[in-house]
């Protein structure tokens, strides 16, 4: 059990899971938001989890972003109704789902992109680098490349989606798109600035660092029903 150093006002289960496809996690993420509008009481969900290889697409979305035709792809493209443009997930890549019901926190969705951010911030940090905010833009850059990207989805203050960190993934992937539909910034993985960091390793730093940021205690749990790793 990870604790925060401020008071425990909610609980925050912790699903730790392992490669999942994506239309998995986006069912299992609709199912939890539809039993926490139902009953609010419900606790807090933070899914951390990898995706095999998956483009997606956010609700209002250009698909000019993607350098492939989309009806002809020999890769998997969904769009779904988070915000944002294009991104990538595949394996290495640390995927975050908080469903999460604001109306504990702030019912402000630029306060909690913002520290959707400061997580990433606070886990670079364990490793000594400096992440920074581009204004306009959402998501975290080190020197210039974008790690880790954020899209989410609100519905009746309970949020999911989330964000995406480029711990030490096959980058080629991003070269078939526009990442999030920013031509003119690069995008990067830890393992640029730290040969042989692990996606497992990073999971802890990034659920402390949740607990931390969110002021929240973290529960280890495992899911019930189908949803489990691959």
């Amino acid at each position: 059990m990870i604790h925060s150093n401020k008071p425990h006002k909610n609980r925050c289960l912790l699903y730790n899971q392992g490669l999942m496809s994506y239309l998995d996690a986006h069912a299992w993420q609709r199912s939890l938001l539809t039993q926490r509008i139902h009953d609010p009481s419900l606790d807090d969900v933070l899914i951390l989890l990898e995706h095999p290889p998956v483009y997606t697409l956010g609700q209002g979305a250009n698909s000019e972003f993607l350098k492939f035709e989309i009806d002809k792809s020999q890769y998997n493209v969904h769009r779904v109704e988070r915000g944002g443009e294009v991104t990538y997930h595949c394996p290495d890549q640390l995927v975050g789902y908080p469903i999460l019901n604001l109306q504990r926190y702030q019912k402000d969705l630029h306060w909690y992109l913002r520290q959707l951010e400061e997580v990433i911030i606070r886990v670079l940090a364990v490793y000594g680098l400096q992440g920074e905010r581009i204004p306009a833009f959402t998501g975290v850059w080190l020197q210039g490349r974008k790690v880790a990207a954020i899209g989410i989805k609100v519905s009746r203050w309970i949020t999911m989606h989330g964000f995406a960190l480029n711990v030490c993934p096959d980058m080629t992937g991003f070269e078939r798109i526009v990442p999030c539909g920013i031509s003119d910034k690069a995008v990067g993985s830890l393992a640029e600035w730290i040969p042989n960091i692990t996606c497992q390793e990073v999971r802890f730093h990034v659920a402390e660092c949740f607990a931390e940021v969110f002021g929240v205690e973290i529960v280890q749990s495992q899911p019930e029903g189908f949803f489990q790793s691959e």
